[in-house]
């Protein structure tokens, strides 16, 4: 049986890293690339805030090549649809689906359907409807580990930003706080797990507010 070529949405983040690793574990999908949107004013990932120099170094430990995505600051939806309708133009030849990290939002996956839906390529949604606090655990217990990248102040505690995602963090998170961080209150940048070669060397810089979020500046230990 011919295996379906596929890349992995990478949003530097846990969730991404995670439905790569379930990926890489099915029998019938073979992951060969992952990419990323970057706004080309700060080369950061969109809403992330991740450097571009730490999600290369991140697709060079998982062994894959990186596809990025360049959209503007500010970006309104019609310019962010386009670049993405440009990109499956460009890949739809070559290979036969997409995989994403979302795990339980209806509209997201509904929007991501939709736009695909005259591609051809075949969408994965492997981590979908995993009961949140089981998938977290799943996720530490197998050793990935990321730091919490930027921080919804209006939804949790902006002391959460620049702390590592382990066992320890779960166990402080409110209960009103998704352990996934699903609904916005949270995001990641991932520097070690089973879907790794080696563990990124990274440390955490400056914590600042930007825009109504709470950002913590994740750099390579050498930078």
């Amino acid at each position: 049986m011919t295996k379906q070529r596929v890349m992995v949405s990478w949003s530097s983040g846990k969730d991404s890293a995670w439905a790569l690793y379930k990926a890489q574990q099915s029998s019938d999908i073979e992951v060969v690339g992952v990419f990323t949107t970057v706004n080309t004013a700060f080369q950061r990932v969109a809403m992330h805030g991740v450097r571009r120099e730490i999600l290369e170094r991140q697709a060079e430990y998982l062994g894959f090549p990186l596809s990025v995505i360049e959209i503007p600051y500010p970006c309104s939806n019609a310019q962010y649809e386009a670049a993405i309708s440009h990109f499956i133009d460009n890949i739809k030849h070559d290979v036969d689906g997409l995989v994403f990290g979302d795990l339980f939002l209806e509209d997201i996956r509904d929007y991501r359907e939709k736009q695909l839906a005259e591609s051809g390529l075949s969408i994965h949604f492997p981590l979908w409807n995993i009961p949140t606090d089981q998938l977290a655990k799943e996720m530490v217990d197998a050793g990935l580990r990321a730091v919490i990248a930027c921080v919804d102040p209006k939804q949790c505690a902006s002391d959460f930003a620049g702390q590592i995602f382990d066992t320890k963090l779960l166990s402080e998170l409110p209960v009103n706080v998704d352990p996934c961080g699903e609904n916005g209150e949270f995001h990641t940048c991932v520097f070690a797990g089973p879907m790794f070669k080696q563990t990124l060397q990274v440390r955490v810089g400056d914590i600042v507010e930007r825009e109504g979020f709470v950002y913590a500046d994740v750099l390579l230990e050498e930078s």
